[in-house]
């Protein structure tokens, strides 16, 4: 089993990262729509991971991301 994560940075200048792993595909984007409203939803840049085009047997086709957000 694999683990889902998403880590967070935060830099001097308060500009927020996350990336999000162990998750194939679009949940990510479920996953952390929350987490981009409280950050303020000012999505500066969207990168898509490798796992963006992976697919679990059985279940549909997903994208993991990296994301970074500035307040």
């Amino acid at each position: 089993m694999n683990i889902e994560e998403i880590e967070v940075f935060i830099d001097a200048s308060g500009e927020v990262k996350y990336e999000v792993r162990g998750i194939k595909g679009k949940k990510c984007l479920d996953l952390t729509e929350d987490l981009e409203m409280d950050l303020g939803g000012n999505i500066l840049l969207r990168e898509e991971t490798s796992e963006m085009h992976e697919q679990e047997a059985g279940q549909e086709i997903n994208v993991d991301e990296e994301i970074k957000i500035k307040n």
